[in-house]
């Protein structure tokens, strides 16, 4: 569902009317900003904003001239894009030898200082070379495939009768990138495992992976800047899956100063691929993502007889990125206030008008597509409600009648969604069950469990646009039983405990509008998770509640907002 917001930040999905000059060109949104608009400040082209029409629009031969001037511009300023994401990360080039202190970072560490420079991924397919590694980086791989990758995304579990998640051991074998990004995770969470994570040589270690993975992304990075996107399309989508990584990886672990570096960075990447191909400026964004996909291909055959086909590694890839890549833009976009970049982007690729949407965020976060489109609407209705303010011409009734409609769709949903019963697994999948470990323990698969999940981030959706329509009142019914329900549905109905962690956002919505006599019951819920060093997004949503507990009655209900409530300890934080 699409909200019209009249002089707000959208316009239409495909042009601006009122915006600046060069993207009416263009025939893209503007959210009219002076002196120059967030679609151009991104793209790092000409933003004309003269009030008077220029003479070169003129609907002819000088218009046409332009349009081309600009469309060279987008694709010439591609790689400074890029590279003002590299002005963000560590630039330890004196330390590319992270080993030179003469600690010792562990048995059989991999010297990859040979590959720098180019990924293996961007170099031709007979080009590539063995990548050697030691006993101790296949006991850690295997370590992320088995236990990592599970917990950081518990619904993801791509059918194994489809190439299951072969395309990330695939791109680990290959991929220098890949594997550094996948070593500095698995070697943390194996420390955690082991109970050595005190140790400082073991911290040393890891920190000197990480070291070699922004090292490494820095490299491959100049390598598609130096050249067309279009000769790396899969080293590119590589990276993209490893900036997604480093992304989780550091808001987990290390630090939360570096997310939006590392977010616009894969925006940008993502832009390069969608808009690599021939004609892109006239095609639609279904059609631009389906012809990426196709050219990452084809399909691996996995039968002589070729009667059976699963994706490519670079095809998986692309598809799990995106959805994370979305997902993680819609958070931003409620601690920012402002539209998520990816919103024109929404119909197309998380829509399901013409069968199965191309990107399922369900089985990658948990959860429906269409919950999250609604949580990027209220965003948006947040971010217009703040221009009308800045500007003076906030109209309350005019914020109601664009809130309705997003609040029965919302309704709606639940109502939908209660009535439903957990999903069962996919029926090719039924004969494989007697195969997996947690069948013979009679668990429940965190698959069943997207359409409570689902119904959590929903209630938690009606209590953000809440406060963005009637201000801050925890007290209000509607508000209480909203709050009420997501802690049933935490406490009682989602298993294991652990799942939590999935959902940092829709817990600290919830918590920061929790009323007193509940403060106990969310510190419970966090308390019980451990060990405490991998539920770190957790322990952050619990500290930014205890901030807007302590401090009830010291700011006005129509000024305090969820925005204002992610930003209180100083950061920007992003619970994914």
């Amino acid at each position: 569902m699409d909200i019209d917001f009249p002089q707000g930040p959208r316009q239409s999905a495909t042009r601006s009317s009122n915006g600046c000059w060069t993207c009416r060109l263009r025939r893209k949104k503007c959210d009219e900003k002076q002196p120059v608009c967030d679609t151009c400040a991104t793209l790092l082209i000409t933003c004309h904003n003269a009030p008077d029409k220029p003479e070169w629009m003129d609907g002819g031969p000088r218009q046409e001239e332009m349009a081309e001037r600009i469309k060279r511009e987008v694709k010439e300023k591609a790689h400074f894009r890029l590279r003002r994401w590299e002005r963000h990360i560590p630039n330890d080039s004196a330390s590319s030898d992270s080993r030179s202190d003469g600690r010792n970072p562990g048995p059989e560490q991999p010297d990859i200082s040979s590959q720098r420079g180019a990924d293996c991924t961007l170099l031709p397919d007979d080009a590539r070379g063995s990548l050697g590694f030691g006993r101790s980086d296949t006991v850690l791989l295997m370590f992320y495939l088995e236990n990592v990758l599970p917990f950081l995304f518990p619904f993801y579990r791509p059918s194994p009768l489809e190439g299951g998640k072969s395309w990330i051991l695939e791109m680990m074998l290959s991929s220098a990138v890949v594997r550094q990004a996948t070593l500095s995770q698995s070697s943390y969470f194996f420390s955690v495992a082991r109970r050595t994570l005190s140790c400082e040589a073991i911290w040393d270690t890891m920190l000197a992976q990480i070291k070699e993975t922004f090292e490494v992304l820095r490299q491959s990075l100049e390598v598609i800047n130096v050249s067309n996107i279009t000769e790396h399309l899969h080293g590119a989508v590589r990276i993209l899956a490893s900036i997604m990584q480093l992304q989780r990886f550091e808001i987990a672990v290390l630090s939360l100063d570096n997310w939006r570096a590392h977010l616009n960075a894969a925006l940008a990447l993502l832009e390069q691929l969608l808009y690599s191909s021939e004609n892109a400026e006239e095609a639609g964004v279904r059609v631009l993502f389906d012809s990426l996909v196709d050219r990452l291909g084809p399909p691996t055959w996995i039968l002589p007889s070729g009667c059976v086909q699963f994706p490519s590694a670079e095809q998986a890839a692309f598809r799990f990125s995106a959805a994370l890549l979305i997902f993680d833009d819609i958070i931003a976009s409620t601690v920012l206030q402002e539209r998520p970049k990816l919103y024109e982007y929404h119909g197309s690729l998380l829509g399901a008008a013409d069968g199965e949407p191309p990107v399922n965020l369900e089985a990658v976060v948990g959860c429906h597509n269409c919950v999250l489109r609604l949580v990027g609407e209220v965003a948006m209705l947040d971010a217009w409600k703040q221009q009308c303010r800045r500007a003076g011409s906030l109209n309350m009734m005019e914020l109601v009648d664009l809130a309705t409609p997003i609040k029965d769709a919302l309704d709606k949903h639940l109502s939908l969604l209660a009535s439903r019963p957990g999903a069962n697994p996919n029926a090719d999948e039924d004969i494989l069950d007697v195969f997996r470990q947690d069948y013979w323990q009679q668990s429940r698969y965190p698959a069943s469990q997207t359409t409570l999940v689902t119904r959590v981030w929903a209630h938690a959706a009606l209590l953000y646009l809440s406060v963005v329509v009637s201000g801050w009142q925890p007290a209000n019914t509607e508000v209480r039983e909203n709050v009420g329900r997501i802690v049933e549905l935490l406490s009682h109905e989602i298993s294991p405990p652990a799942m939590l962690r999935t959902m940092a956002w829709p817990f600290c919505v919830a918590g920061c509008l929790a009323e007193p006599a509940r403060e106990s019951e969310f510190r419970g819920m966090v308390d019980a998770l451990q060990p405490p060093s991998v539920f770190r997004t957790v322990r952050k949503a619990l500290d930014i509640m205890e901030d807007v507990w302590r401090n009830r009655g010291a700011v006005d209900s129509m000024s305090r907002d969820l925005a204002a409530c992610f930003r209180s300890q100083g950061d920007l934080v992003l619970l994914v």
